[in-house]
């Protein structure tokens, strides 16, 4: 039923398209479906599988309450492999080298090494987000809970290194209508609220709850409180897990500790979390509980954080020196020096060195029997799929929510709608010019005719180059949510075509209104 109205409403749209008249009926016709769909809908309920106990509780009110329980996940990998083959499978690079490590709950993780060790490469086969191709390559043991088949209750985040939101919307905003997305549909507006409140609160957002995100163009909030935005917006769904690929990256020394500050709490408070890291100043370094250290894709060292890698390496005969930070101390040990061949070979030498010393530590090798390459590909397949948030609201709620978000972000989209304004003017005048004042005779057929050939393919034209400044630009988000199970496509298409009609009809309006006089077309409100 909402599909056959939405697709009445398009005809109407393109039945309209090519007269002034049409195009002011169907902005008028828009601006009322959305304040129709302002209000509640025939939301359609989220599935639910048998057989989860989750779902069967429920309040005084008939609800399902939101629910915070958190489940402690440990995660275990052995003898992780990941190669990369070039088209003609000639040559393979070796991305990861039997990589082992541990991740427990209520502790920071953090993988560090220097620039192209595999930091990112691992963090994504801990999360499942790289799959197994012709030229891409992967081994090795991963469990969950000690289970290689880890159970769907377990819930993960990933926070990618670039953050990605709409400018036009404020943090509370963003927050709020990611809650409602992700959220199960039948919980109530109050527990929803309280809940993007307390995760405000949490992450210290309190402050600039109302002030828009903002981008490169447009002032908005500081890179240390959009990286904190992500974390909330992944935190909407209370995962086990979270994932953070290179979080200080771009931001100062104080918005860094900050970040980490958050992350070191949100460990704190039972979540496993693992992230990325090149090299953190002191204070950060201190916020770690375990590190995983990584050159050329080999394990150097891994297990507890503080002094215990200093002592390990120093039986080796390298010492950290007095009041450096044991970050740096780390990397410089741990890195190639390319500034001449002899430093080149020695600095080989002592990694290789140190490579092959903690690989032959039994006592930190870890885990279960190793399994073939196919079952750890299915197994890490399944992992990301369940541990992704899988209740979705209908078609409705999602469609009328979208709606409401690309009509923020049109009507709030300044920069954009002034540019276009000045354009149409120009091109008005430009076209009112050449076109000065048309006489009404048999000879001015041809001119009438390419005049209006010609503002046709202007308006046309002007309403292409807002859609191909749009799509790209949300592309990376649209992706994200989708991956994330927050909406599927159509409803985004849709509510995309109808929040931009209102805006785009006014723009050939503001043309044809100054054009019209100029040249002296037909003088009647039905012909214009």
């Amino acid at each position: 039923m909402v599909q056959l109205g939405g697709k009445k409403v398009v005809q109407m749209v393109l039945g309209f398209g090519g007269s002034g008249v049409g195009q002011a009926l169907a902005a008028v016709a828009a601006a009322l479906l959305l304040r129709l769909l302002s209000g509640p809908g025939p939301a359609l309920s989220p599935e639910t599988e048998a057989g989860d106990d989750d779902n069967d509780a429920t309040d005084d009110k008939g609800e399902t309450p939101i629910s915070w329980k958190l489940v402690p996940v440990t995660i275990q990998w052995r003898n992780i492999n990941c190669s990369l083959s070039d088209k003609s499978s000639t040559s393979i690079r070796f991305l990861l080298k039997n990589v082992s490590g541990e991740a427990k709950p209520g502790r920071l993780l953090a993988i560090m090494g220097p620039s192209g060790s595999g930091k990112t490469t691992l963090l994504n086969v801990l999360a499942g987000q790289l799959t197994a191709s012709p030229r891409l390559h992967l081994s090795g043991l991963l469990e969950v809970n000690g289970n290689s088949s880890p159970n769907k209750a377990y819930k993960f985040a990933y926070v990618r290194q670039e953050d990605l939101f709409f400018s036009q919307l404020t943090v509370r905003e963003t927050l709020s209508l990611a809650a409602e997305l992700q959220l199960p549909e039948i919980s109530s507006a109050e527990a929803r609220l309280e809940y993007v409140n307390s995760l405000l609160f949490k992450l210290g957002l309190v402050s600039c709850a109302d002030t828009n995100v903002g981008d490169a163009k447009v002032r908005g909030v500081s890179g240390g409180e959009k990286k904190r935005l992500s974390l909330a917006c992944e935190l909407i769904a209370s995962p086990s897990v979270i994932f953070a690929d290179e979080p200080t990256t771009g931001l100062d020394a104080f918005q860094a500790e900050k970040v980490m500050e958050t992350l070191r709490q949100l460990a704190q408070d039972g979540h496993t979390v693992i992230c990325s890291i090149h090299q953190p100043r002191g204070s950060v370094y201190s916020k770690f509980d375990d590190i995983v250290l990584l050159t050329e894709g080999a394990l150097v060292y891994a297990g507890p954080a503080h002094d215990e890698p200093l002592a390990y390496f120093s039986k080796f005969g390298y010492h950290c020196p007095a009041h450096e930070n044991p970050a740096e101390f780390l990397a410089d040990l741990i890195s190639i020096d390319y500034s001449s061949a002899e430093s080149v070979y020695s600095s080989q030498k002592r990694v290789d060195a140190l490579v092959e010393s903690f690989s032959q530590q039994s006592s930190l090798v870890l885990y279960a029997t190793p399994i073939t390459r196919r079952e750890v590909f299915n197994n890490r397949t399944k992992f990301s799929k369940k541990s992704r948030v899988q209740k979705k609201g209908g078609w409705w709620m999602q469609f009328r929510l979208l709606l409401r978000r690309a009509w923020m972000q049109a009507s709030r989209d300044g920069s954009t709608n002034k540019v276009r304004a000045r354009m149409s003017i120009a091109s008005a005048i430009i076209f009112g010019s050449v076109f000065w004042r048309m006489g009404r005779s048999q000879t001015s057929i041809q001119d009438r005719m390419g005049l209006l050939q010609v503002a046709a393919i202007n308006t046309a034209m002007a309403a292409l180059t807002k859609t191909v400044g749009v799509f790209p630009k949300e592309r990376a988000i649209v992706n994200r949510e989708h991956a994330k199970g927050s909406y599927t496509l159509g409803p985004y298409l849709l509510s995309k075509l109808l929040a931009e009609i209102p805006v785009g009809a006014a723009f050939p309006l503001m043309f044809g209104a100054i054009l019209y006089p100029m040249a002296r077309l037909h003088p009647a409100l039905s012909r214009f």
